[in-house]
């Protein structure tokens, strides 16, 4: 018997997790059985269960391939001393969104959270994590806002907390609406332009 490696694991796992989007997206994640995850990743039953305890544990499992990454990236951001806070946000924000467009397994994973999962049941714990998720996301943020108000590109009397989550609001907005009917959109022509408005809303200089 040939001994699987940690990187066969690993591989293994990954196939589970590419194969059990591919089902959710087609059948909803209701719908979906572990029968059908564990064929379409060529494996048996039993591995599906040795990497996941279960159909929300790979459901969850795809909800941190896309936070981990989204939080790395803002913690290296913020390791940055950038002489414009607010156009070094507004540039992070035009990359996420366009990396929507261009990245595949992003668009199919946000396809399945918007629309093909119901966050009843026993979904409601994976609504409370990601809600815990998205707060953590909203504290790290709120930094950009912070230092713009400390380097003099926001007004004393601007609220952070407040532009961050409108900030959320406005960047859900537009990936659900892309998601929802992507033929409409070229985020990589359109975001610049919607990221551009929306900060010289209250950007001191309006350079954004």
């Amino acid at each position: 018997m040939i001994r699987k490696t940690k990187a066969d694991s690993q591989e293994i796992r990954e196939n589970i997790l590419e194969a059990a989007s591919l089902i959710f997206v087609e059948k909803g994640v209701a719908k979906a059985s572990l029968e059908e995850i564990a064929q379409k990743a060529g494996v048996t039953r039993g591995a599906v269960y040795w990497h996941f305890k279960n159909k929300i544990d790979i459901f969850q499992s795809l909800n941190d391939k896309l936070y981990q990454p989204f939080t790395n990236m803002i913690l290296q951001d913020l390791e940055k001393d950038h002489p414009n806070p607010l156009k070094q946000l507004a540039d992070l924000c035009t990359n996420l969104l366009i990396d929507l467009e261009q990245n595949i397994q992003k668009k199919r994973i946000l396809t399945i959270f918007f629309l093909k999962c119901d966050y009843s049941g026993a979904m409601e714990e994976v609504l409370k994590k990601q809600n815990k998720q998205k707060k953590e996301s909203f504290g790290l943020l709120i930094h950009y806002f912070e230092r713009a108000q400390q380097k003099n590109y926001l007004t004393t009397k601007a609220n952070p907390k407040i532009l961050t989550l409108s900030l959320f609001c406005y960047l859900t907005g537009i990936a659900q609406e892309y998601i929802r009917n992507s033929a409409c959109y070229n985020l990589k022509e359109q975001v610049p332009i919607m990221m551009n408005h929306f900060f010289a809303g209250f950007n001191k200089n309006c350079d954004t």
